[in-house]
């Protein structure tokens, strides 16, 4: 696999997708608070590149092997990175959620990750525009819009985990992860 992606995106990609994969396994004996800031620090070091001018289309989620892949993307594919990173570190999908927000200094959608400590508590968010992992009551520049994971997707609720609509069919969610399948 190794190989491929050094033919599709070269040396270089191979070389961010190897300090991933080490970031990730150096991660399995720390405490969570590490974790959670190692994870989002290594990927927002990443450039931001908007889905037109970096995969030419209005809209796309990126696998994180495409994201480091061609070292950029945009805010959905930071989400997907750090949401497919903790997962893989054994954080369960009901403890995870991509949330659609707003970001109100710019009135433009959002998206960020947040984390449930537990089942009711207020999530931390881990963000591309502000690096600091803050619970969300914190985040006042950020109005929910709605989240969703693996197993659900929720229309959001204040800063809180809102109620849950129903399943979590989204063409773009679909599509990322049958090309996350056949990357793995």
């Amino acid at each position: 696999m190794l190989q491929q992606i050094e033919r599709k995106y070269g040396s270089d990609a191979l070389t961010r997708i190897q300090k991933w994969t080490k970031t990730i396994h150096n991660q399995e004996n720390s405490k969570f608070e590490d974790i959670l800031y190692n994870v989002n620090n290594f990927f927002n070091r990443i450039p931001y590149h908007s889905d037109l001018e970096h995969w030419n289309k209005t809209d796309y989620w990126a696998t994180p092997i495409e994201m480091l892949g061609t070292n950029g993307g945009d805010c959905e594919d930071y989400v997907i990175a750090k949401y497919f990173s903790l997962r893989q570190l054994g954080v369960p999908d009901s403890k995870l959620r991509m949330m659609f927000v707003t970001a109100l200094s710019v009135n433009q959608a959002h998206m960020v990750l947040a984390y449930y400590p537990e089942p009711n508590a207020i999530p931390l968010i881990l963000d591309n525009i502000n690096p600091r992992i803050l619970p969300a009551n914190k985040r006042r520049d950020l109005r929910p819009v709605y989240s969703f994971n693996g197993e659900g997707l929720w229309l959001a609720k204040a800063q809180g985990r809102g109620s849950k609509l129903g399943s979590s069919k989204h063409k773009l969610w679909d599509d990322l992860t049958a090309r996350i399948e056949r990357d793995f």
